[in-house]
């Protein structure tokens, strides 16, 4: 899905490493992945499926690292379709998370993800819930996703465009967003913030991808 460009305040002053909010501007569009990342898209560029919930290859990839992901863009990125993929910055997904929302959550929880209240213990199939004012589905619920940034626990000098937080990524701790099937309805707040080992496994940690339309 293209994403407009525009300005939106990022964080809240719910949690600590939420704050201070700050306005963001992305002064350019850009291509979201509709969906997250399936296990049978996943399959086809990897030749491997490491989730755990194997039996959906229409349910998003799951128990992958951020170390995963970056192996996984690589291959995208030598079949040559026109586009250069890479994971979405920590601002570029909470800017397309609200799609033009200012509250905690840019929808109802119940209808736009699956969370420990509704998801039975597992994952579900992308695309089964409302999606967001974008046409984003699964943003909030099913698994958390990677971003390309590095994990500060307060936004003080944080870029405000939209750009990756990478200095210090010597610590190797990596942003995810959205929370998941198995995590309770807090964490699918847009400004929800997590943060894992880039060589974390989780059965509930997958990706979406940024697609650059190349120019030549």
């Amino acid at each position: 899905m293209l994403i407009p460009s525009g300005s939106f305040m990022m964080g809240s002053t719910n949690a600590p490493d939420e704050n201070p909010a700050h306005q963001v501007t992305i002064n350019y569009s850009f291509y979201l992945g509709r969906y997250e990342v399936t296990q049978g898209q996943w399959q086809a560029v990897m030749g491997n499926n490491p989730s755990y919930f194997k039996d959906c290859s229409n349910c998003p990839v799951e128990q992958v690292s951020w170390n995963d992901t970056e192996e996984f863009i690589y291959k995208l990125n030598k079949l040559g379709d026109g586009y250069t993929y890479r994971l979405p910055t920590e601002a570029e997904w909470e800017y397309a998370c609200r799609a033009g929302t200012t509250g905690d959550y840019a929808g109802p929880v119940g209808l736009m993800g699956w969370y420990d209240g509704n998801s039975d213990g597992r994952t579900h199939p992308v695309g089964q819930k409302d999606a967001n004012a974008f046409g984003l589905y699964d943003m909030q619920g099913n698994v958390w996703e990677w971003c390309q940034d590095s994990y500060y626990d307060r936004y003080q000098g944080a870029p405000n465009d939209g750009s990756a937080w990478l200095k210090g990524s010597e610590q190797k701790l990596r942003v995810m967003r959205g929370g998941s099937w198995l995590t309770v309805s807090t964490t699918l707040r847009s400004a929800y913030r997590g943060d894992r080992a880039q060589d974390a496994r989780p059965s509930d940690f997958g990706l979406r991808v940024v697609a650059v339309p190349q120019t030549h």
